[in-house]
């Protein structure tokens, strides 16, 4: 928890981005959070209130809270005031932040012979047709 909740910044002020991977990664690490994000990432762009969150994963409100906080923080969900609730989405810009750096190096700097977008779709290629895009 400590690793997500103190993300340091970098030189300049701003947190880099292995520090934003790490700190990500450690969110979703943790099983409760990941089935948080993962049912907030089902209902975009609507988002979800605090409540439906807790009433879905069965999660007392302290609870939830604490770990939408750390998902805030690392820059996975987003909170918008509206009146006295707040509207939990998910910061599509964050989780493909987090999706390229760890991708930016495969294939020797090529990810798309890697055929990440086939298997995000759900229709993994064999190995085999992998290794003839790539010869």
């Amino acid at each position: 928890m400590a690793i997500v909740a103190h993300v340091p910044p970098s030189d300049c002020g701003e947190v880099g981005d292995e520090e934003r991977a790490l700190a990500g990664l450690a969110a979703l690490g943790q099983p409760s959070r990941l089935q948080i994000f993962r049912l907030i990432m089902h209902h975009e762009p609507e988002g979800l209130h605090a409540k439906v969150i807790s009433d879905t994963v069965n999660m007392p409100h302290n609870t939830l809270s604490s770990h939408l906080a750390i998902l805030v923080r690392a820059g996975l969900v987003t909170g918008e005031r509206q009146g006295r609730f707040i509207i939990y989405r998910a910061n599509i810009e964050g989780m493909r932040r987090l999706v390229s750096f760890l991708v930016m190096d495969c294939c020797q700097g090529a990810p798309e012979l890697c055929c990440f977008s086939s298997e995000i779709a759900g229709t993994p290629e064999t190995s085999s047709a992998k290794g003839r895009k790539r010869a």
